[in-house]
């Protein structure tokens, strides 16, 4: 341990929020030095990442839904869990390469981020994967925790705190208190499936067949969770499911509204039982601190309008929600002595 302790002075250590649509990693004392989307791209039929091994992140994305046959985009990860191993494995690896540098012998301590209602068994395929790709030493914290600690709540302190972490795969919905978890509830229900709720939509209303990439740019630009008094339309391009030729038509941000009620509802649901299996005194302590939002489905307009409405609670929106889950593994890494008893980690196996 005193060894690992001084090779912590030469080595690049990092924190990696292993999302299902994008990967943030923060390295210590300098902060995020990498936001890439969670894709790779491969030659069909095997797993050889194109490009020698560097066709990973924007490179990849720029080809979701537009490779030739020859070649295909994967999301390697489903629902905030690893689906294939050994594309993780490979994306890992270039994202430990890419912030590692050549400059630097001793390989990393990683912190990575996971979902809190994932099983035993893919737990280890992520310390597997990190190992392999290149990590000297693996701690993983739960994505509620590390959210809390980057939006700068005080989960340390004995008065209870309630994040709503809403990912690409998976809502984190949890109340912490004293450096631990009190309630927690991980629902597959997030920002994909509002992006599929969109496509479904354009087939059904339109006869029009959009890609992942058009949807997620509808959400983002006209999507909304509540009224909020800035309705608009926009224009949207795809193939008629009919004629099969590309056409293209005109969305407002009433109808998307619509389309997302379903994941808005399962989110809400799984607010509100949170809050039905807490503690008196927990719940007290919430009506005065409220609800923070956190994740990039906490960027949908009027999100924080419609859980305030079902809990009666005050929400506010985290600032840079995107990144807290990052941020919070960057502070897991600072005070690692501090925290490591509270972390899983390789170390456990030994």
């Amino acid at each position: 341990m005193a060894l690992d302790s001084l090779f912590s002075w030469f080595s690049v250590d990092m924190g990696i929020d292993l999302g299902t649509c994008n990967t943030l990693v923060c390295v210590r004392g300098e902060g995020i030095v990498l936001n890439e989307p969670s894709v790779v791209a491969v030659r069909k039929g095997t797993n050889r990442v194109l490009n020698n091994g560097n066709a990973v992140g924007w490179m990849a994305k720029e080809m979701l839904g537009k490779t030739p046959g020859s070649i295909t985009a994967i999301r390697p990860l489903k629902d905030g869990v690893i689906s294939d191993f050994e594309i993780t494995e490979a994306m890992l690896s270039y994202f430990i390469r890419k912030v590692n540098g050549r400059r630097h012998i001793i390989r990393p301590r990683v912190v990575i981020a996971i979902p809190s209602g994932i099983t035993a068994v893919e737990k280890q395929a992520v310390l597997n994967s990190a190992i392999r790709a290149g990590a000297r030493r693996v701690y993983l914290v739960e994505e509620p925790m590390a959210a809390g600690i980057g939006a700068g709540l005080p989960i340390v302190e004995p008065t209870a705190s309630m994040i709503v972490d809403i990912g690409g795969g998976t809502t984190e919905v949890a109340i912490m208190s004293l450096v631990d978890i009190a309630v927690c509830e991980s629902v597959r229900v997030a920002g994909d499936d509002m992006d599929e709720s969109i496509i479904s939509h354009m087939k059904k209303t339109y006869n029009l067949m959009i890609g992942e990439q058009t949807s997620e740019r509808i959400k983002i630009e006209i999507g909304s969770a509540a009224a909020t008094g800035d309705e608009s339309t926009m224009e949207v391009r795809g193939r008629d499911m009919i004629s099969g030729l590309p056409r293209k038509t005109v969305v407002s941000s009433e109808e998307i509204r619509e389309s997302l009620q379903e994941p808005v509802n399962a989110i809400i649901e799984t607010v509100t039982s949170t809050l039905e299996r807490v503690e008196p005194e927990l719940a007290a302590d919430l009506v005065d601190n409220g609800i923070v939002l956190a994740g990039g489905g906490a960027l949908l307009r009027g999100i924080d309008i419609v859980i305030s409405n079902a809990t009666g609670l005050d929400v506010r929106v985290a600032d840079d929600p995107i990144t807290c889950v990052a941020k919070g593994t960057s502070i897991y890494l600072e005070n690692l002595e501090f925290w490591k008893e509270t972390l899983e980690s390789n170390l456990d196996d030994e």
